[in-house]
């Protein structure tokens, strides 16, 4: 049964966000990374994900790949911890020296058009270290209705502070080349270093916005969900594989943001083509070694109570992608490595997205030819290649 809780409505606004959003709040304490410390059938299935570490002499499962993955989490885990919580660490929502604070209550707000901040806070954030940022509506149904903090164990509503309806949504690439390498460390090592970088850049742009005299929310995977703002915010589409799929990056990214009161100018939708050829590609669906990616049709009710579910999209199964890092003991992004979408910059990638976005009737000629150029080949991962350097 789906809870009720709702936020303050602003009806004009919703009545103009881009996207068709659920009709209820999702409780964090039902996302599958959340549910392991209350479900024991969860847990044990991936405990050893969590309590089993086996250096093997296999390429990506050794000692120094094991290293390389854990510094690339050290910012997250020790500084960050948006993964175990929001409201804490580098996601703090009122963290501010006495020296900044001092400088703040010095001068009266910057006062700008909303066109004018939003282009002034897209550049910031661009100096920060993000890649693509946009600015949406920060709809009420897209934050969770409660939040389950994994560090102090509680289980608490959330509410944004009154007037925080903008969301500044930011996207960090992730390393290209580490990505194929998965599901071993090094790939993790790519994904742990974006949670890391994200949570700088949020942290900076928040302290940023703050310092022009507005509130400022900074975010990981907490406190709201990101996909949905990104895709508002016109970072990208959603694709077969429920990630974000971005034209430049393609799923490679990892998403952030900042809720703030700061007026703001919207960006909207930019579909490419990802729809179409997520229709007739399914290359994440046929490589996801725990079967959890549909090859069907989109659906409007995920198989999970970790889904949020309610609205027609492409729903992964959770519980059968969380089982394969505990038989993995290590976090898999084969999706992300095989996608047709993630690939290098490039004249003849960018030759092609522009086909995939005015001629989808294509599509299959496309996927064949990038079969033929060796992608379709590297879909198992890389087995050696990122040391090869030294």
């Amino acid at each position: 049964m789906r809870p009720s809780q709702t936020q303050p409505s602003h009806p004009a606004a919703e009545a103009e966000f881009p996207l068709v959003v659920p009709e209820y709040r999702f409780d964090q304490r039902n996302e599958m990374f959340k549910r392991r410390t209350w479900d024991e059938d969860v847990w044990r299935k991936v405990e050893p994900f969590y309590t089993e570490v086996h250096h093997e002499e296999r390429y990506g499962f050794r000692k120094l790949d094991y290293a390389l993955r854990n510094a690339a989490w050290s910012i997250e885990g020790a500084f960050a911890q948006g993964t175990q919580s929001g409201n804490r660490g580098m996601y703090c929502w009122d963290y501010v020296t006495d020296k900044v604070r001092h400088h703040a209550q010095a001068d009266a707000r910057v006062e700008h058009s909303p066109e004018d901040n939003a282009r002034i806070v897209k550049k910031a954030a661009r100096f920060f270290g993000a890649d693509l940022v946009g600015i949406c509506y920060a709809h009420p149904n897209l934050v969770y209705s409660h939040e389950l903090d994994l560090i102090s164990g509680q289980h608490r509503p959330i509410e944004l502070p009154d007037g925080c309806t903008q969301a500044i949504v930011m996207a960090v690439q992730m390393d290209y080349g580490a990505m194929h390498h998965a599901p071993d460390a090094i790939s993790g090592a790519a994904t742990g270093l974006g949670y890391s970088q994200q949570a700088v850049v949020a942290h900076f742009v928040a302290a940023f916005v703050r310092g022009l005299g507005y509130q400022a929310i900074p975010c990981g995977n907490d406190t709201a969900l990101s996909i949905p703002l990104a895709i508002a915010a016109g970072l990208g589409e959603l694709g077969r594989l429920g990630l974000l799929i971005t034209e430049k990056y393609g799923p490679r990214v990892r998403l952030c943001k900042v809720f703030t009161d700061l007026p703001l100018r919207h960006d909207t939708l930019r579909p490419f083509g990802v729809a179409e050829f997520c229709q007739v590609c399914r290359r994440c669906a046929a490589h996801c070694s725990a079967q959890a990616i549909s090859f069907g049709e989109p659906t409007v009710e995920g198989p999970s109570s970790a889904n949020h579910s309610g609205v027609r999209k492409w729903y992964i199964d959770p519980e059968k992608c969380y089982a394969f890092w505990g038989q993995n003991r290590m976090d898999c992004t084969r999706c992300v490595a095989v996608c047709p979408f993630n690939k290098p910059t490039g004249r003849p990638y960018d030759v092609a997205r522009f086909f995939v976005r005015r001629f989808p009737r294509l599509n299959p000629l496309l996927l064949r030819l990038d079969k033929l150029a060796g992608f379709g080949r590297k879909s198992a991962g890389r087995k050696e290649g990122f040391w090869d350097s030294l």
